[in-house]
């Protein structure tokens, strides 16, 4: 029987590099350096906090990125 695939590796990147930066350059630059889903959020979002590998989550504000963490 083969074995059961795990969740594939996360990109090696800093969060921080993206705070600061325009949301839509913040997503473009995510998806280059290899994650998979880009999550952009607004300020105080009621999310799940189930950890998705290659997932990158961004709180937004005015268009920027304050904050950004994985899974």
């Amino acid at each position: 029987m083969a074995p059961v695939p795990g969740p594939g590796p996360t990109p090696d990147d800093s969060t921080d590099a993206y705070v600061g930066l325009p949301v839509e350059e913040a997503g473009r630059r995510a998806v280059e350096h290899g994650w998979t889903t880009v999550r952009p959020l607004p300020p105080d979002s009621v999310i799940t906090m189930e950890y998705v590998a290659g997932r990158l989550n961004f709180t937004v504000r005015d268009g920027v990125v304050a904050r950004c963490w994985q899974g």
